[in-house]
C-alpha cells in the first residue's frame, strides 16, 4: 500500500470524503488516506495528525515525496489537538483503531467539534460504543459500509450533525441501524463467528462447579439476540 494505491478499508473511507473537503485524518499512520486524496484532487486541505513520533515522520516524508507539503499539514499531536481553528475542518477521519479509543479521541476536545464536521470513522472493534457518543453528541448516522480484508473485518459509520436525531434501538447500537437491515455477506460472516465465540464461552462456564449465573444470562441473551438478527 502506498499514496496511490490505497487497502481496501482505506479506499472505501476515501468514496466518502466529500470533494474539495478540509479534511483532519487522525491517527494518520503513513498519511495515506489523505495522500492519496490530496494526489486525485479531492481535498482542498488536511492535517495528519500523528501521535506516535515514528509514523509522523513517516507521515511527513510521505507528503514531501508525493510533493503534496502545501496542502496536507503533518502534526505530531494527541488526537484533534492536531487541529487548529484556521484549518476550518469539515471533514475528520479516525480509522483502523478500536472504538472505546475513537469514543476518547472525540471526548477528550469537543472545543475542536463546535463548527460540527462530517465524521468518518472506522473503528475495527467496539462500533456500539462509537455509535453511542454519535448519539449523545446529535450525530445522526447518514450510512455505514463493512468490509473485509486480510481477515480481518472493518466497519465504516458515517455521520453528521443534526438539531434532532433519529433514535437508534439497542438492536441498532449493537449491530449497526444501516447494516443490520442490509445483511451483507461480510455482516453475516462477523456475527456468525461472534456467535460462536459466545457459544463456546457459555459452553466452558456452563461447566464451572458455582456457574456464574448472571453472566451466564447476559451471554444466553446476546446469543439469542444475535441469532434474531441473523435469522429475521
Amino acid at each position: 500500500m502506498d499514496a496511490k494505491h490505497l487497502s481496501a478499508r482505506l479506499l472505501a473511507v476515501a468514496k466518502y470524503v466529500p470533494l474539495g473537503a478540509r479534511l483532519a485524518d487522525i491517527g494518520s499512520d503513513h498519511a495515506y488516506l489523505p495522500a492519496y486524496l490530496g494526489l486525485n484532487n479531492k481535498i482542498s486541505y488536511a492535517v495528519a495528525g500523528e501521535v506516535v513520533e515514528g509514523p509522523y515522520l513517516n507521515a511527513v516524508h510521505e507528503i514531501k515525496k508525493e510533493g503534496l507539503a502545501d496542502i496536507v499539514k503533518v502534526r505530531l499531536a494527541d488526537g484533534l489537538a492536531a487541529i487548529t481553528a484556521k484549518d476550518e475542518i469539515d471533514v475528520i477521519t479516525i480509522c483502523g483503531m478500536g472504538g472505546p479509543l475513537i469514543y476518547q479521541i472525540l471526548n477528550a476536545d469537543l472545543r475542536k467539534l463546535k463548527q460540527y464536521p462530517k465524521l468518518i470513522l472506522q473503528p475495527n472493534v467496539g462500533e456500539q460504543q462509537v455509535r453511542t457518543w454519535l448519539t449523545e453528541h446529535n450525530y445522526q448516522i447518514t450510512t455505514e459500509k463493512i468490509i473485509e480484508e486480510d481477515q480481518h473485518i472493518y466497519e465504516i459509520i458515517v455521520a453528521e450533525r443534526q438539531k434532532k436525531v433519529s433514535a437508534l434501538t439497542d438492536d441498532d447500537y449493537l449491530f449497526g441501524p444501516f447494516l443490520r437491515k442490509e445483511k451483507s455477506p461480510v455482516f453475516i460472516k462477523k456475527w456468525q463467528r461472534e456467535q460462536e465465540k459466545l457459544k463456546h464461552v457459555l459452553g466452558e462456564i456452563s461447566k464451572a462447579r458455582q456457574v456464574p449465573y448472571t453472566q451466564k444470562a447476559l451471554l444466553e441473551n446476546k446469543i439469542k439476540k444475535i441469532g434474531g438478527v441473523l435469522n429475521g
